[in-house]
C-alpha cells in the first residue's frame, strides 16, 4: 500500500488511474488554448470568433437590466423551468420565423448556449464507437463534444454550396456496409464554421431525402443564420422535415454571448428527452439569462441591432478580402455572404499547425485547419481567419504579418524542398497546449 502510494504520488495526476474512459479522451482545443496568447495586446488576433459588441447600446441595456431586477428579480434570480422562460420561448417563436420556421413555444428548449444543446444530443444518442457524419470540416466545439462520447466522426466533403449529396450518400453507404451504426448527421448550413460556405437551396432537400432514406437524424445547428451580409437568409431543413432534425440556435451572435442562453426545437419525445437530460445536468437554464434577453426582445429593436451587425461584418469581411488579395495572392479562399470567417487554402508545402509558433512570434495569430477535423489528422493546408472582432486596421495588419511568416516558410520550401524544409527550420509540430 505504501508502494503505491508512492508511485501515485510522483505522477502529475494521483487520480488518473479513476477516471472513466471518456475523460481520456478531453482536450484542449486549439482555438481555446489560443486565447492566453492571442489576447496579448501587440498580438493581432484573427483566430477567435467573438461577437463584436460595439454597436449594442450598453448604457440603454444597462438601464433596462436594471429596471427588470427591480421589477421581476425575485423570479429572474430564482430556479426556473427546465424547459426554460415561456415567455422566452415565444420569443424564440418570433426570430425562428424570420427564417421560415414554423414552431411553436412549446416545441423549444432553452439550453445555456446551442453547445450544451449539442452535448445533450449526443448524451442521448451516442455509445461509444456509434458513427456520427460531420462535414469536412465542422465546428471544433462540437468535435470536443463528440470525442468526449468516444463517438466515431466520419467526415463528409463539403464544395462552394455546402455538403455534397453524393458524398454524404457514399458516406451512409461505406458505413453501413462495415456494418456500423450511424446516429445523425451534424450540419451548419448557413454560413459553416470554418468554411464560410452555404448549403444552396437546390442541395438541401436533397440532403434531407437522403437522410431520411437511411433513418438518419439530422442536427441542424445554425448560429450565424440572420447573419447575412445582404439580409438574405435560407430555408432551414427543419422546415423542409420537422420529424427528421434537431435545430440549434442561440443568442450569442445575434445578441450577446456573455448570457449563455440558446435554444433546440427537436420532435416531440425528444425534445422531452433533451429537457430530462438537461434538468439532471443543470436544474435549469440561468434565469437572469433568460429574463434579461426576453427583456431586451421585448424593448429594443433587435431587427435592427442585427442589420447594424450585418453592416459591420460586411465591411470587415470586405476588408479581410482585400487584404488578401494584397498581401497573399499565394493563397485561396472563400468569399463568405454571412457569418465571421474566411477559410484560407495555404500554398503546396505549408503546414499550418506547424506555422502557428512562428505567426504569433510575428505577433498574428490564427486558428489551424487541423482544428477542425475529428483526430486533427486532416486541414494542415487550411487555416481560419476570423474577421468578426479586430477593426479594420488590424485586420489588414494581422494579414501583412501572416503574409510575412508564409512568405518566409514558402521561401524555405523552395530551397530546402518538403523534407529538408522542415528540418531547416527544426520544426517539431507543436500539441494543442504548445502554441
Amino acid at each position: 500500500m505504501e508502494e503505491m502510494s508512492q508511485v501515485k504520488g510522483n505522477r502529475l495526476d494521483p487520480w488518473l488511474d479513476s477516471y472513466a474512459t471518456r475523460a481520456h479522451g478531453l482536450r484542449a482545443s486549439e482555438t481555446r488554448s489560443l486565447f492566453a496568447v492571442a489576447s496579448r495586446p501587440e498580438v493581432v488576433s484573427l483566430a477567435g470568433g467573438m461577437p463584436n459588441l460595439k454597436d449594442l447600446p450598453l448604457d440603454r441595456i444597462a438601464d433596462a437590466t436594471a429596471e427588470m431586477i427591480r421589477k421581476d428579480g425575485g423570479k429572474a434570480l430564482q430556479y426556473g423551468n427546465g424547459q426554460g422562460l415561456p415567455r422566452l420561448r415565444e420569443h424564440v417563436t418570433e426570430v425562428m420565423a424570420l427564417e421560415g420556421i414554423d414552431a411553436g413555444a412549446d416545441d423549444v428548449i432553452i439550453t445555456t448556449g446551442s453547445q450544451q444543446a449539442v452535448d445533450i444530443v449526443t448524451e442521448l444518442f451516442i455509445d461509444p464507437g456509434d458513427v456520427i457524419l460531420a462535414e469536412a470540416p465542422t465546428y471544433v466545439g462540437s468535435l470536443s463534444i463528440f470525442s468526449t462520447y468516444q463517438a466515431d466522426v466520419q467526415h463528409v466533403a463539403i464544395d462552394a454550396h455546402g455538403v455534397i449529396p453524393e458524398a454524404l450518400e457514399e458516406a451512409i453507404l461505406r458505413t453501413k456496409r462495415e456494418g456500423r451504426t450511424i446516429k445523425f448527421f451534424y450540419c451548419l448550413p448557413n454560413f459553416h464554421n470554418p468554411a464560410g460556405v452555404t448549403l444552396s437551396e437546390e442541395r438541401r432537400p436533397l440532403v434531407i431525402d437522403i437522410c431520411r432514406r437511411h433513418h438518419i437524424l439530422i442536427v441542424e445547428d445554425n448560429p450565424y443564420g440572420l447573419l447575412g451580409f445582404e439580409g438574405q437568409t435560407y430555408t432551414a431543413l427543419k422546415t423542409l422535415a420537422p420529424d427528421d432534425v434537431i435545430y440549434l440556435g442561440s443568442f450569442s451572435k445575434i445578441f450577446a454571448p456573455g448570457y449563455r442562453v440558446g435554444w433546440a426545437v427537436a420532435p416531440p419525445a425528444v425534445k422531452e428527452k433533451m429537457k430530462l437530460a438537461s434538468e439532471a445536468a443543470i436544474l435549469c437554464p440561468s434565469s437572469v439569462g433568460q429574463y434579461s434577453i426576453s427583456m431586451y426582445l421585448e424593448q429594443f429593436d433587435w431587427k435592427k441591432q442585427i442589420g447594424e451587425f450585418r453592416t459591420m461584418y460586411r465591411e470587415r469581411r470586405d476588408t479581410m478580402v482585400g487584404a488578401l488579395e494584397e498581401y497573399l495572392p499565394v493563397c485561396r479562399w472563400n468569399v463568405p455572404d454571412g457569418g465571421f470567417y474566411v477559410w484560407v487554402g495555404l500554398p503546396e508545402g505549408i503546414d499550418a499547425r506547424e506555422m502557428l509558433p512562428r505567426a504569433v512570434t510575428n505577433l498574428v495569430a490564427y486558428v489551424s485547419g487541423t482544428a477542425f477535423y475529428a483526430g486533427g489528422k486532416a486541414g494542415q493546408d487550411h487555416l481560419r481567419l476570423s474577421f468578426c472582432y479586430p477593426e479594420p486596421v488590424d485586420i489588414r495588419e494581422g494579414v501583412r504579418r501572416l503574409s510575412q511568416v508564409i512568405s518566409r516558410d514558402l521561401e524555405n520550401y523552395r530551397l530546402f524542398g518538403p523534407t529538408s524544409y522542415r528540418d531547416s527550420l527544426g520544426i517539431t509540430a507543436p500539441g494543442p497546449d504548445q502554441v
